[in-house]
């Protein structure tokens, strides 16, 4: 199909290999291994594994480009191969977070190469993006460190002070948080609240075809069995998918919405998206728009 031909054509390898895995029925060990490339002495990732910066330098947000990367594969903490990624991922993670267990999103370092307008200070300021989705992300992987219980105890601790931040991105990731945490009784008791909030912010786009830059139902129910499809109405969920049958390219391809660092960095972003889309249509039992 063109939306095959346009992974093969286009994106990187990493993509290729969890085309592989997640479509295909590839072992992950070629997604773990693509994914050994972004690797520094650290411990962390970089070299724009998140490719909205260039920094080689290792940084949050490339670390959980990375464990979303293996949980979407199938991997876990009983790989050893994968441990072998995560455990040393988690040991930089708790040497860049803050005294709450807090990590930021990137640093500072991001300014001498190029990269995405909104990457700018707003980003060294750690908080519940990513925290919260790193530690739901190590949950569900199944792999323990001192350093996911210190981001656990930080992630409650906001939840129960009622300070989230007016973000469709933080709220997201919040509700991997809860998703995963093992402590079922209360997440149930905050994600009423956490999805209420999600559905009422800007940058949430509740509706299809609304204009501008926005996350949708899609991205937090990408699947029918998804612990948030409940969040959202049939018709919502409807359209969402319709629209993004109709978003397909005549490359067959999906865009992106917002303006990344270089060209490569699109056609890296467009290879992420469009095996996300035609995973989640494949998902909804929904076809792309161009065999």
């Amino acid at each position: 199909m063109s939306a095959e031909r346009f992974i093969m054509a286009e994106a990187r390898v990493l993509e290729r290999r969890l085309y592989e895995t997640c479509v295909l029925g590839a072992p992950p060990d070629g997604v773990v291994a693509a994914l050994r490339a972004y690797r520094n002495g650290d411990g962390g990732f970089g070299y724009g594994l998140e490719p909205d910066k260039r920094a080689p330098d290792s940084l949050p947000l490339d670390v959980e480009i990375a464990f979303r990367t293996l949980a979407d594969a199938g991997v876990t903490a009983a790989d050893p191969d994968a441990a072998g990624l995560i455990g040393p991922a988690c040991d930089f993670l708790a040497g860049v977070a803050d005294e709450r267990g807090a990590v930021s999103l990137a640093a500072p370092v991001i300014e001498r190469y190029p990269r995405a307008g909104h990457l700018t200070e707003w980003t060294y300021e750690p908080g519940v993006n990513p925290t919260a989705g790193l530690a739901g992300l190590l949950y569900r992987l199944g792999f323990d460190h001192p350093w996911r219980d210190a981001a656990t105890a930080y992630v409650w601790a906001e939840l129960d002070a009622g300070t989230l931040p007016d973000d469709a991105h933080a709220l997201s990731e919040v509700l991997v948080f809860l998703e995963h945490v093992p402590d079922r009784d209360r997440a149930d008791r905050h994600a009423d609240r956490v999805g209420e909030l999600l559905r009422k912010t800007a940058m949430f786009h509740l509706e299809p075809g609304t204009p501008g830059y926005g996350m949708t139902p899609l991205q937090i129910a990408p699947e029918p069995g998804s612990r948030w499809r409940t969040l959202f109405t049939d018709e919502q969920l409807g359209g969402h998918l319709d629209k993004l049958v109709a978003d397909q390219q005549d490359d067959g391809g999906w865009p992106i919405s917002w303006d990344p660092p270089s060209t490569a960095a699109r056609l890296e972003w467009r290879g992420m998206v469009t095996v996300g889309a035609v995973r989640t249509l494949a998902a909804y039992g929904r076809s792309p728009a161009r065999p």
